[in-house]
């Protein structure tokens, strides 16, 4: 069990660098509405979603409480494919992912920064598709704020 624990540590230590910044963008929407017009302007923006993750339903299955708390997992091939074919291990941090969760009365949008995402892998910090994703998740979280 020790071992078990200890793995799933040293795993979330690589998944996540301790230097990543997160991005927050607040919302006066409660999370489903928020994550509803995330989920749209992702869709608008012609990218993939893959999934729509609810923890507090999650928990409320086995009988616990949470606050809301939602996360949309998806991707554009164009983007995640020559950042895998620059380093393969940057398909452990794609499809992308942006958070939902409550917060003051609204939301909280919450999203890495690919820059920091992709920190430790042989990418650049300038490569064009890294732009590009800064942007779209700029804009997109933007548009689901509003």
């Amino acid at each position: 069990m020790r071992q078990i624990a200890l793995s799933m540590a040293l795993l979330a230590s690589v998944a996540m660098p301790a230097s990543a910044e997160l991005i927050t963008v607040k919302s006066s929407k409660p999370v489903a509405e928020t994550m509803d017009a995330l989920e749209a302007a992702v869709g608008n923006a012609g990218a993939t979603v893959f999934a729509r993750v609810d923890h507090q339903a999650g928990a409320a299955g086995v009988d616990l409480q949470m606050p809301a708390a939602q996360v949309l997992i998806f991707g554009n091939p164009k983007l995640g494919t020559p950042a895998m074919n620059a380093d393969i291990r940057a398909s452990l941090y794609l499809p992308l992912k942006v958070a939902v969760h409550e917060a003051d009365g609204g939301s909280v949008l919450v999203y890495e920064d690919p820059a920091d995402m992709f920190g430790d892998l042989n990418i650049p910090e300038d490569a064009p598709f890294v732009k590009t994703m800064q942007g779209a998740l700029g804009k997109l979280t933007g548009a689901a704020a509003k």
